[in-house]
C-alpha cells in the first residue's frame, strides 16, 4: 500500500493566509512564510499554496511571496491561482513549485491540462475541482467557488484524467471549514471513476476524520487548513494516530 500523505494548505489573500467556511467569511490566520517553515519542520508531506483571489481578480499569482514560501521548504510544493496558460506554469515552476494546480484556467482553456502534461509531464499537473451538491448532482464551481458552472463534477474528474492530469484535488465546498468530516460520498463517487491519485480537501475536524478518509481506496492524501493552522491537530501526532490505526503514512 502506498503511504498516505498529509498536506496543509495555505489559502492566500493579500499576502496573508486566510480561512473561511464554505469559501466565505474569510478571516486572517497567519504569515504564509512562517507557516511554511513550521510545516516543513513538522513533517508535512507536501504543501499547497493557493492564491485564491487571482482568478477572480483576473491577475497573475504573486510570485515574490511564492518564492519566499518555497525558500522555506524541503518538501514538494503545489501552487495554484490564476494559472491560465503555459507561461503561468513556467513562471511558478521557476519560483520553486514542484506541481501546478489548475482550476478555473482548465475550464476556460480546455487544452491547458493536455498541453502542460505534454510539456512538463503529468506528475507536474494537478486538476483542482471546487465541488458542491446542487439539486442532487455534484457541480463544478469556478472563481474560488463563486460561480456554478453547471458542469457535472464526476464527468469533469474523468475528463481531467483523460487530458493527462497526474492528480485530482477535490475541494468540497459543502464541507469546507465546517470540520464535520470529509465529503465521503463525493470522494467515493469520484474514486470509482478514476485511477489517478485523489487529494481530499474540506471538512477535516479530527484525527478520526483522516482515518475514515483513508478507508476509501483511491484517496491518497488528506488536505486541511484551519485544523493545522490553529494547532487543533499537529501533524506528528496525526501521523502517530494513523499508524496506530494500521494506516501507512510517510515518516
Amino acid at each position: 500500500m502506498l503511504a498516505k500523505r498529509i498536506i496543509p494548505c495555505l489559502d492566500i489573500t493579500d499576502g496573508r493566509v486566510v480561512k473561511g467556511v464554505r469559501f466565505r467569511d474569510l478571516r486572517d490566520i497567519d504569515d504564509p512564510v512562517s507557516l511554511a517553515r513550521i510545516y516543513n519542520e513538522e513533517g508535512a508531506d507536501e504543501l499547497v499554496f493557493y492564491d485564491i483571489t487571482a482568478s477572480v481578480q483576473g491577475r497573475s499569482l504573486f510570485t515574490d511571496l511564492l518564492s519566499n514560501v518555497a525558500s522555506q521548504l524541503f518538501i514538494p510544493l503545489t501552487v495554484g491561482g490564476g494559472i491560465r496558460d503555459l507561461l503561468d506554469f513556467e513562471r511558478v515552476l521557476r519560483c520553486g513549485a514542484d506541481k501546478v494546480s489548475v482550476n478555473t484556467g482548465a475550464i476556460d482553456n480546455r487544452d491547458l491540462i493536455h498541453s502542460a502534461a505534454q510539456k512538463y509531464g503529468s506528475q507536474c499537473v494537478v486538476l483542482s475541482m471546487d465541488v458542491s451538491l446542487v439539486d442532487g448532482s455534484y457541480h463544478v464551481f469556478r472563481n474560488a467557488g463563486a460561480t456554478d458552472t453547471g458542469m457535472d463534477a464526476l464527468q469533469w474528474a474523468v475528463w481531467g484524467q483523460q487530458q493527462g492530469a497526474g492528480e485530482l484535488v477535490i475541494n468540497s465546498i459543502d464541507a469546507d471549514g465546517v470540520k464535520g468530516g470529509f465529503d465521503l460520498p463525493l470522494l467515493r463517487a469520484i474514486a470509482k471513476l478514476v485511477q489517478i491519485p485523489i487529494i481530499a480537501s474540506g471538512g477535516a475536524g479530527s484525527m478520526q476524520d483522516f482515518a475514515e478518509l483513508f478507508e476509501i481506496e483511491g484517496v491518497d492524501a488528506g488536505l486541511a487548513a484551519s485544523v493545522f493552522h490553529l494547532r487543533e491537530i499537529q501533524i506528528p501526532a496525526l501521523k502517530d494516530y494513523l499508524r496506530a490505526q494500521g494506516i501507512t503514512v510517510r515518516t
